[in-house]
């Protein structure tokens, strides 16, 4: 902790020095104003498909709402596996924990998703997955925030032509987990879904019937990460989703589900949770009812995806509200076809 306070007060004192405003990495992800960014770095490089973590210099300067400028060099990395071979520009983990870059120092590393492609279809797709970690955030404190990007992507080998596009920064995991009072093990731990907190399980797997999810499994840490009471060693760690492309509500052409669930298309509706009790159910859903008009109207007011794709983002969660009001079907869907195994 002492030599984590000692980077981040020297990166404080480099900035200081140079008269330039530090950027608090908690404010960063509570505000909501768009950042104006710019990258530039080898793109023909990065677009390489590669197994191995390549890292390479890029040079980044961000506009603020305010108004304040934030720039530096900080290092880039290609992430992810199907994404990474599939799309234009591969997500990519920034390292802001760099001396060349005393301003964003504090952000530490952190994941950037793009979109999959430079075109108006692949923006929607980004800005509809952006979207769903905001109504988890609705929902539940303990999850990854997210921050707006509009990313110009310069080539530093003049080889490929400039273009600008949406994108966003997730939260650091270790940032997220001390927030809520836990933290994170360096080496994730492999769990079987029932043995972890058994509420904000019921919760998760709620959530991801709702948006249409069943790419995610907590026994191989895909798409969750575990974080853990820093206060009491012997609780239950809690799950936290993310990774949501895959979704029906994102709805994106290149996701099919995996042919063990059984679905036959990304939209059709499949619960990967384990039975609950009506009581626990309706305790759980009494929340997602409570918190439906929020979740709508985070949807419909946000103009910068189409009214088009806003209105099939209500329809398909509606579909879910009308259902969860159904006792027979919630007994159905939740306890006599959950899985056993």
């Amino acid at each position: 902790m002492y030599k984590w306070i000692f980077f981040l007060f020297a990166s404080f004192s480099a900035a200081a020095v140079s008269g330039q405003p530090v950027i608090d990495s908690i404010r960063f992800f509570e505000e909501e104003g768009l950042i104006e960014m710019t990258l530039e770095t080898d793109l023909r490089e990065l677009m390489k498909v590669s197994t191995k973590e390549n890292t390479q210099p890029a040079a980044i300067r961000m506009r603020f709402p305010d108004s304040t400028l934030a720039d530096g060099t900080i290092t880039v990395s290609a992430r992810g596996n199907f994404r990474r071979s599939y799309c234009k520009i591969p997500p990519l983990s920034l390292q802001f924990r760099n001396s060349s870059a005393p301003q964003l120092r504090s952000l530490g590393k952190l994941k950037m998703v793009l979109g999959c492609t430079a075109t108006s279809s692949g923006e929607e797709l980004l800005l509809k997955e952006y979207l769903i970690y905001k109504i988890y955030n609705i929902l539940e404190d303990r999850s990854f925030r997210v921050r707006l990007l509009h990313v110009t992507y310069k080539d530093t080998k003049d080889r490929l032509k400039e273009y600008s596009q949406y994108a966003f920064l997730i939260e650091d995991d270790a940032e997220m987990a001390r927030r809520n009072g836990c933290k994170k093990k360096d080496k994730p731990e492999k769990r079987l879904t029932e043995t972890t907190n058994r509420e904000m399980m019921t919760k998760v797997a709620l959530f991801q019937y709702m948006i249409g999810n069943t790419d995610w499994a907590v026994p191989n840490n895909h798409n969750i990460r575990l974080i853990y009471d820093r206060k009491d060693k012997n609780a239950l760690p809690f799950v936290v989703p993310y990774d949501f492309d895959y979704c029906g509500l994102v709805n994106a052409s290149y996701a099919t589900p995996h042919e063990s669930v059984g679905a036959e298309k990304v939209t059709d509706r499949v619960y990967r949770g384990f039975p609950r009790s009506m009581e626990e159910l309706q305790q759980t859903l009494e929340l997602f009812r409570n918190r439906k008009k929020a979740i709508l109207d985070r949807i419909s007011l946000f103009e910068r995806l189409p009214a088009r794709a806003r209105k099939e983002m209500t329809t398909y969660l509606d579909e879910f509200f009308k259902l969860i009001e159904n006792p027979n079907k919630v007994r159905s869907i939740f306890i006599e076809n959950a899985r056993s195994v």
